[in-house]
Formats: C-alpha cells, sequence, structure tokens
C-alpha cells in the first residue's frame, strides 16, 4: 500500500490508541492540568478564559491576608466557572521571624496553621511552601532566540553585580535545618488533623548559599533529609518543580527523571511545576516547554508511569508580544502543550 507522509506519522498514535485504553483527561487518576493564580487580580473574565481552555483545577496564591471568609467566597466564585482548588498558599510561612527563627516566630506559624484548617474545612487538599529566605531568583530578563521576554539567572551576574550580605550575620545549613524542622514539627500535625497536605518546593536556583544564608534544598540529599524530618506522614511531599531541578542539571544527585523514579513512586510527589529552560547553571534562561534543553514529553510520561495524578501547572510564562499581565496567549501555548503531551503519554503507558 502506498501511504502519504501524514498518513505514516499519524500510524503509531493511531496504533497506540486502538492497542490501550486511554484515560479520560479528567479521570481522578489521571494527571490534572492546572494553573496557578493570584486571584485578586483575576476578574470574571480571566476566569472566563480558564474554564474554555478546559482548567478543572487550580492553585491560589492567597498571599499574606486569607481569612476563611475569603477562602470560602474564592471556593464559591471558582465554582461558578467549573473549578476547584487543589492547592492554596499562604505566604505566612515565609516571613523572616519564621524561616530565620525570630521574635513572633510563634504568633506566625499559628497564622499559618489556622490557613491549614481553613483549608481542611473547605476540603482543599494541598498547601505549597517553600524554605529559601534571602533568595534572588532573576538577575535579568532576556529575549529567547525566538524572540520571547523570559527569566534568566546568572551565576557570575548574581555574585559580582547583585549579591549583599542580607542580615546581620551569615546563617548556615544547619540554622535553616533548625528553623524548618521546628516549622515542620509545628504545622505537620495540624496539616494532618485537617487532612491537607504540604508540598515543598525546592530552592531556585540551587545554589548552596545566597546572600549570606545557605540554602538547603538544592540536592537530592536536601530532600531526603526534610522527608526524614516528616517521618511517615503521609500529609508530607513534594512541589516538583522540573524548571528549577533542570538548573541544576548534574549537580542536583538524582536528574528529574530520577526524581520523579524515587518520590514519585511512593506517592510523594503532589503537584508539579511543568517548566523548562535553555540549560543548567551556571546561566539559563526560561523557556516555553518544547524550547528548552528538557525533553519534556519524557517528563510526562515518566509522572504517568509512577501514576501521577496531583495537578501540573504551567509554571513562569514566558511573555509573548502584546499580552498582558495574566499572559493569556502564552498560558494558552503552554496548556495546550501540557494536554497534547498527556494525551500522548497516556497513549504510549496505558
Amino acid at each position: 500500500m502506498n501511504y502519504s507522509r501524514r498518513t505514516l506519522l499519524s500510524l503509531p498514535l493511531a496504533l497506540s490508541a486502538a492497542g490501550k485504553k486511554v484515560i479520560d483527561e479528567y479521570d481522578p487518576a489521571n494527571t490534572k492540568l492546572s494553573h496557578r493564580m493570584v486571584i485578586r487580580s483575576l476578574n470574571d473574565d480571566d476566569l472566563l478564559f480558564l474554564k474554555q481552555l478546559g482548567i478543572k483545577w487550580c492553585r491560589i496564591e492567597f498571599g499574606d491576608n486569607a481569612p476563611y471568609d475569603f477562602m470560602k467566597a474564592t471556593v464559591d466564585r471558582l465554582a461558578k466557572f467549573d473549578m476547584k482548588i487543589f492547592s492554596g498558599v499562604h505566604y505566612a510561612y515565609r516571613h523572616l521571624d519564621v524561616q530565620l527563627g525570630k521574635g513572633k516566630r510563634d504568633e506566625i506559624i499559628e497564622t499559618y496553621c489556622q490557613f491549614l484548617r481553613d483549608c481542611g474545612r473547605l476540603n482543599i487538599p494541598v498547601s505549597n511552601y517553600d524554605w529559601h529566605p534571602a533568595n534572588t531568583y532573576t538577575t535579568s530578563f532576556v529575549e529567547s532566540p525566538r524572540g520571547y521576554r523570559a527569566r534568566e539567572f546568572s551565576v557570575d551576574d548574581f555574585r559580582n553585580k547583585v549579591e549583599k550580605q542580607a542580615f546581620d550575620r551569615e546563617y548556615s545549613a544547619e540554622d535553616i535545618w533548625t528553623t524548618y524542622t521546628y516549622f515542620m514539627k509545628a504545622v505537620l500535625p495540624v496539616a494532618e488533623k485537617a487532612n491537607v497536605r504540604l508540598a515543598l518546593h525546592p530552592d531556585d536556583p540551587p545554589l548552596a548559599k545566597m546572600n549570606g544564608v545557605a540554602k538547603v534544598l538544592v540536592h537530592y540529599d536536601g530532600y531526603a533529609r526534610a522527608e526524614k524530618i516528616a517521618g511517615s506522614s503521609k500529609h508530607w511531599g513534594l512541589t516538583f518543580c522540573v524548571g528549577t531541578w533542570s538548573e541544576g542539571g548534574s549537580r542536583m544527585g538524582k536528574d528529574v527523571f530520577g526524581m520523579i523514579d524515587d518520590f514519585g513512586k511512593r506517592g510523594k510527589i503532589v503537584d508539579v511545576h511543568f517548566r523548562n529552560v535553555s540549560g543548567p547553571l551556571p546561566r539559563f534562561h526560561e523557556r516555553f516547554p518544547e524550547d528548552g534543553y528538557m525533553d519534556m514529553y519524557q517528563v510526562m510520561k515518566a509522572l504517568r508511569k509512577v501514576k501521577f495524578n496531583g495537578t501540573i501547572v504551567p509554571d513562569h510564562v514566558p511573555e509573548l508580544k502584546g499580552d498582558g499581565g495574566m499572559r493569556r496567549a502564552g498560558v494558552a501555548y503552554c496548556i495546550a502543550q501540557m494536554r497534547g503531551l498527556l494525551r500522548r503519554a497516556n497513549e504510549e503507558v496505558g
């Protein structure tokens, strides 16, 4: 038989789909396409746009002030657009008194604990957090070879032009582990009682010290130690940022696929930031999923192999010409890619 080029290219997809049952996108067992939102900055047209993209789940950045009534109103507002909150973020954990062990630590931790209780009341299953005081995320914004604008980080630029002593003394890795342990011992029992999972983001960028403060989640060993602190709790896990882990490259102890195989197989990956970069440190800039050095299809396939059923979000979406604050074109581009990769991965994995 004579086949056109298009027919030949479509055969693997058709054969795969015919040979295995493909899980429905909205099946609870499937990976969930999601988006992160600073909810106070979004109007109803923005939420309708996300509904039109097929988004059913979202991560909500509640900020520093998230009383129960506001959280409940947010749940109700999103329900009008057929969306639910998968994860919430309250910035109390970022307060320097908490992360550096200073004066009002206990009072601020209680604010975070109340947020966890309120998440439990509202059936919000996840709370995201990170632990890198004195962090610098970005050294500049650059134009990619394709012409879109994206965040860049350069170790040389940071060390020579940006870095400064952030506080009156340096903080060692053990100092930071001490404050993290204190926080975890206070909040994990509350999270367990509220049935809310805590999802820990790695340090971005993964440098061992910035601005005089050590960073401890820059390597597989850091996550292993954090897991040991949490013990056998089912309510501790990872926000696995593919972009951050790709920034570190070979210095991370386990690569992206090793992390998915390890933590993902054990159900410890709670949600995923689906981001690509131009290459590992000492210099990188962010890219759209198909435009970086990491093979994001293989990442999606690895997640499906371990039956990951949390959310994946487009992360730090680059800026396309004419895009506004929400970056609608970029978000739509990322979600469409992610949906295609997810569908194809499920066809292969079954």
